[in-house]
């Protein structure tokens, strides 16, 4: 019975820890085979983490992505909307989305810029709070 208890204890501890780390990008379901280029940027507010935004490249485009950490939904809830996009100097947009109220991920579009610099840019944008971040310049 007590081996029951303590391995049950482990399983629940290890659930927990589940929703608190950092995030895990799904495929990109407009190229699959899509991977990540340079470093993920965070969305803060405060200290507290609020999302991560990444660099894709794959099937000759670039791609951008953001997801809100379950820590911020758990405390905020979904009252936000996300924005995405690829951005090459001096500040052109490329392949811009807005994700539907509470979604807790996106990607953007497809960008024609792998011959560029770029960087991705992610928005989480709350009734009460707007907050963002890009990841660094990759050429």
């Amino acid at each position: 019975m007590r081996k029951i208890l303590a391995a049950g204890a482990v399983a629940a501890a290890a659930a927990g820890l589940l929703g608190t780390g950092t995030a895990h990008a799904e495929t990109n379901p407009a190229c699959p085979s899509a991977s990540q280029i340079g470093s993920t940027a965070y969305v803060k507010n405060g200290g507290t983490t609020v999302a991560s935004v990444k660099q894709y490249a794959g099937c000759g485009r670039n791609y951008s992505y953001v997801y809100v950490w379950d820590s911020w939904i758990s405390s905020h809830g979904r009252d936000f909307t996300l924005r995405t996009y690829v951005q090459t100097p001096p500040n052109l947009t490329h392949g811009y989305k807005t994700g539907a109220r509470g979604q807790r991920e996106l990607w953007s579009g497809a960008a024609d810029t792998l011959d560029k610099c770029t960087r991705t840019h992610g928005e989480v944008d709350g009734s009460s709070y707007f907050l963002s971040a890009k990841t660094g310049e990759r050429c």
